[in-house]
């Protein structure tokens, strides 16, 4: 450049004038109202305000607008709507490329000349300092133009399921010698009647249960889950938490329900000072209006009758249409058990018995139980296929399609069906012993092996009849289960309808108990030997839960599966084993402590099993010695 010519400073180029500037003048008028009415539509409006600044060529209509970005079908209508209306106010050859005369230029959206006057987003320096402003006025005592939020603690809402299971946790850790954590149906158990909502059935119209709070327990820090079966205790915030709710239940105690009615106590002037207490979540205590309506009649009909609890009992609050004579005799019952002629005996078949395979064959099966008059539910079972549940009578509820789900306890009866060709299948692949072992410890005192086929039928399989029959003869004599040997699928489908009938008239006068397979020393003897009329038995989802054949396991069930995989070790052996030694390490550290290699060898030799209590024997514990202490590979 030549020094003579002045020098010229850069200057950025005016962006040009939008071609569409009164689709972008009512853009901006609705943005401001809604700016102003603090609605977040006001953000739509501005990024249809940024597409239409980029478009450069005019539109005709509101329609043609839709090709640009954050156009939608509500804003186009809005400006059709406009453009209608500006049609019959200037005629309809009016422009809407050029602004009615006296009207103010619609404004840029980001103008990055900060001195300009039509600038309508403020810059980013303006926002740093506004920021700066407001930050300097919270440090100075001020509010800085909004007011600043206090972080609310959780604290469950009374009666509620948080509520009940921190105090039911609290309470058992203060007893001597506690274990300091509960299983699941132990913890349901005590926290009910604490509660207002049940643990195990969900309101009407509603999914959820007074336990769907203990995942918001989990979440907040305040409960911790462990172990499989879970084993729920109380964190340390949890604990101190729970020592405060324990407090305030004592001093409500204490207080006549009088007094409680015209003050508020300890909690509630908590809450109204620091704006702390909040309620549980929604998927905690969600209920539908029809819910919510039936609470607000009962409370009205007991205002009414003046019925209410004692204050020890529910710490003063009224509970609907219900004394305290009435809630020991008849509430907690109808919870954990079921009365005689409130629930039906249902058969259960697994859906893997009526699909696949042989389909024909399956669904002469249901036929057959259709034919007879036997009420069946098909479903997935975890182990089994087939067992029986009383299912509790539900009435329904007008104004809703089905009927709330009733509650349903497993029978202490299920059945194992094999066919000659699927027992010789079952053999080969090690599915027989291993369904055996799961059938044991599903939780039911009645298994039984219901074997179909002749055998006529095992002529031409791969394994020789003989040993088939040795197999079932094993079953029933050793293993312990009761085998029922049927010829076909029609004998099958008699001897399932015999058992429902049998069940349904040896039930019908009991009253079944909920019981949990968690509990230790739950699982009482033969009832009906005895002539109890009572029994108790698993809840189907407990049952169906704990049979899932891949969950989570144990040391302790892997190490039982490893001594399974070797041959001649049974169920009853492994079981003798784990006895002794618990897991691989003890197993190993008992090795390590014997002094020679034939001492090794014989360690498990005199270890007692089955109802015989015959030795392990020699020759097997030195198999297992050998699979553990043995390196490389085994010869």
């Amino acid at each position: 450049m030549p020094a003579s010519e002045p020098v010229r400073f850069g200057r950025k180029r005016a962006l040009p004038s939008c071609p569409n500037p009164l689709f972008l003048q009512w853009l901006t008028d609705l943005r401001d109202e809604a700016k102003e009415k603090g609605l977040k539509i006001q953000y739509t409006y501005q990024k249809a305000i940024n597409s239409l600044n980029k478009y450069p060529l005019p539109l005709k209509n509101a329609k043609e607008a839709k090709i640009l970005q954050n156009f939608g079908d509500g804003i186009c209508k809005i400006l059709d709507d406009k453009l209608q209306r500006h049609y019959r106010q200037n005629g309809p050859n009016a422009s809407i490329h050029s602004l009615p005369k006296g009207a103010p230029p619609p404004g840029r959206t980001y103008n990055n000349n900060n001195s300009s006057s039509n600038s309508l987003a403020p810059s980013r320096k303006e926002i740093k300092e506004r920021n700066d402003a407001g930050d300097a006025g919270k440090d100075r005592g001020g509010d800085g133009g909004t007011k600043k939020k206090k972080k609310r603690e959780y604290i469950p809402q009374q009666r509620s399921g948080g509520y009940a299971v921190l105090l039911t946790l609290y309470r058992q850790q203060q007893i001597p010698g506690s274990k300091g954590y509960m299983f699941k149906m132990e913890l349901q158990s005590e926290a009910q009647p604490l509660c207002d909502k049940s643990f195990s059935v969900p309101d009407l119209g509603s999914k959820y249960t007074a336990w769907s709070s203990v995942s918001t327990l989990i979440q907040k820090n305040l409960l911790i889950k462990t172990h499989n079966p879970a084993r729920y205790s109380l964190t340390d915030e949890g604990l101190a938490l729970a020592e405060r709710l324990e407090s305030v239940e004592k001093e409500r105690r204490n207080v006549p329900v009088e007094g409680r009615r015209g003050a508020a106590g300890p909690e509630e002037e908590e809450e109204e000072e620091e704006d702390a207490v909040v309620d549980l979540t929604a998927s905690d205590e969600e209920s539908s209006s029809s819910s919510l309506a039936v609470r607000s009649d009962q409370s009205l009909s007991e205002r009414a009758s003046g019925e209410t609890l004692s204050s020890g009992d529910a710490g003063g609050l009224p509970l609907p249409g219900k004394t305290q004579a009435t809630m020991t005799t008849s509430r907690k019952p109808n919870r954990d058990c079921l009365l005689p002629g409130t629930y039906d005996v249902i058969l259960c078949v697994d859906f893997i018995e009526t699909t696949g395979g042989s389909h024909y064959r399956k669904q002469e099966l249901v036929k057959e139980l259709q034919r007879n008059g036997v009420g069946f539910d098909v479903r997935k079972l975890n182990v089994g296929d087939f067992l029986w549940v009383a299912r509790e009578k539900v009435a329904p509820v007008p104004g809703q399609l089905r009927a709330p789900a009733g509650r349903e306890l497993v029978l202490d009866y299920i059945i194992e069906r094999k066919r000659m060709d699927d027992l010789c299948g079952s053999i080969i692949d090690g599915r027989f012993r291993e369904q055996k072992f799961r059938l044991k410890r599903c939780g039911l005192r009645r298994p039984i092996y219901l074997v179909e086929g002749s055998s006529s039928s095992a002529a031409h399989l791969s394994l020789p009849e003989a040993t088939l029959q040795q197999a079932i003869v094993n079953t029933q004599v050793v293993d312990g289960f009761f085998v029922k040997r049927v010829q076909d699928v029609r004998e099958s489908a008699a001897y399932l309808t015999v058992m429902t009938r049998y069940l349904s008239k040896l039930y019908q006068n009991r009253t079944l108990v909920c019981r949990s397979r968690e509990l230790e020393g739950d699982v009482p003897s033969d009832e009906e030997e005895r002539g109890n009329p009572s029994c108790s038995l698993i809840s189907f989802a407990e049952f169906n839960h704990g049979a899932v054949k891949n969950k989570c396991q144990t040391v302790r069930e892997v190490f039982a599966r490893q001594l399974m995989q070797i041959s001649g070790l049974s169920g009853d052996k492994a079981a003798a084993i784990l006895e002794q030694y618990g897991t691989p390490h003890s197993l190993l550290a008992a090795y390590e402590k014997c002094g020679s290699e034939s001492e090794k060898e014989k360690l498990l030799s005199c270890i007692r099993y089955g109802k015989l209590k015959r030795n392990l024997g020699p020759a097997l514990s030195r198999t297992v010695y050998q699979l553990y202490c043995t390196p490389g590979a085994l010869t």
